[in-house]
């Protein structure tokens, strides 16, 4: 009987196809045996002899001529012409030499074990009537109620046990299937979500960073052009202002490329990098002054990192929108949390209405297109260091953005609808 390459591979495989050749080749002998020391010495010896050599070659060629089909496969022509062959050849055998009988077992197992269940019963039904009209004819005496029971109920428990684990196998392999494409579906959705983390990433390292070294820059230079003429010196320092901005912003794109710190924490501690932040916005037309209330202690850099970004972000909304001339930052730190405070004196906005359209575009936005600028960037930053962010604002008087985040955070894990809000 053939196996399969997976099988022969499989330890249970090589074990079962072992046990069953194994099987085989003793009823065989075995019958063979019986028919030598009870039933030779007829003119049919001959035959019978070489029917039994030719039924063993027959079923060890088959191992290797005409290989099982895979769990759940479609037996091959070759294997099917192989097992009504040998069954031929055991049924010719059998009805010369009833000593054969036995040898019946090994092709019940083949056909059950091969065919689809539909052929399968049929052909153990067969095999089973041959085995009880051999052994009804070679009986003598009263007869054996065992001779016509026995045979028909292990066939029985042998066509029930096969055709259970044949349909539990499929069931099975419905299931693995069915696992390995969810296994797919997710490494593909799992890159898809890393796709657009980074996307997400370089938004807001863009928006709180380049973006808002190139505003200042526009505004540094259209300070120094008004001033050209009229006061050359005011004009160059503009300019130079520009030139340090550009260098800064250099720096940080290169460190946000890596997903690095910060440059300002490279070099310095959070007070002092906002104190820096503060300076630098600091120019024509608005001041921002930087405020620590507490002690700071040590924060994770994580922490530092998202509470530097907030404030340029927050500084680049009050630059670009808020028509401010005062802004503060305000550092509080606490026992438990750490809170900063961005406030301006701009001409503010509608809080509540600007939350409603903010979920409206979450919602409806298309994947890749208006997110993770301004506030929603905030948002997550302060949401994935374990904190939060609210707004406060009013028409006329202002804004204030405060974010909060515990010393020892909790890290948030944003999902992938999350990630595109």
């Amino acid at each position: 009987m053939g196996w399969p390459q997976d099988r022969r591979t499989d330890p249970d495989g090589r074990w079962l196809t072992a046990v069953v050749h194994a099987a085989f080749f003793l009823l065989l002998c075995s019958s063979f045996a019986r028919f030598l020391t009870r039933d030779q010495g007829g003119p049919r010896t001959g035959w019978v002899v070489a029917l039994f050599a030719v039924f063993g070659l027959l079923y060890g060629l088959g191992h290797l001529l005409a290989p099982a089909p895979p769990p759940g496969g479609r037996p091959s022509t070759r294997h099917l012409a192989w097992l009504g062959s040998v069954t031929a050849v055991w049924v010719v055998l059998l009805a010369i030499a009833p000593s054969a009988t036995w040898c019946a077992m090994p092709l019940l197992f083949a056909g059950l074990h091969t065919l689809p269940p539909r052929i399968a019963v049929p052909l153990a039904v067969l095999l089973t009537t041959l085995v009880v009209a051999a052994e009804i004819r070679v009986s003598q005496g009263p007869l054996n109620p065992n001779m016509v029971a026995a045979p028909p109920a292990i066939a029985a428990v042998a066509t029930a046990v096969f055709v259970h684990l044949r349909r539990q196998a499929a069931r099975q392999r419905v299931l693995i299937d069915d696992l390995v494409r969810t296994r797919r579906d997710l490494a593909a959705t799992e890159r898809r979500a890393g796709v657009l983390a980074e996307r997400q990433r370089l938004a807001t390292e863009i928006h709180d960073t380049l973006a808002q070294g190139l505003s200042s820059q526009q505004m540094l230079l259209q300070a120094a052009e008004r001033v050209w003429r009229t006061d050359p010196d005011a004009a160059r320092g503009h300019i130079g202002k520009a030139v340090e901005i550009t260098s800064h912003s250099l720096a940080e794109a290169r460190r946000f490329v890596h997903d690095l710190a910060p440059a300002d924490l490279a070099e310095h501690s959070l007070p002092a990098a906002l104190g820096a932040l503060a300076e630098r916005e600091s120019g024509p037309g608005l001041t921002v002054e930087f405020r620590l209330d507490g002690t700071p202690g040590p924060l994770p850099e994580r922490v530092e990192a998202a509470l530097l970004r907030i404030a340029q972000g927050a500084l680049a909304n009050v630059r670009e929108h808020a028509a401010a001339t005062r802004a503060a930052l305000t550092l509080t730190c606490l026992d438990d949390q750490v809170s900063l405070d961005i406030a301006d004196n701009g001409r503010g906005f509608d809080a509540d209405r600007r939350a409603s359209a903010e979920a409206g575009r979450a919602s409806a936005a298309a994947p890749g297109r208006d997110r993770g600028h301004g506030l929603p960037a905030m948002r997550i930053r302060a949401r994935q260091s374990g904190g939060t962010l609210t707004v406060e604002s009013t028409p006329g008087e202002g804004t204030v953005v405060s974010a909060a985040v515990p010393r020892t955070p909790i890290v948030a894990v944003d999902t992938p609808e999350e990630r595109v809000r």
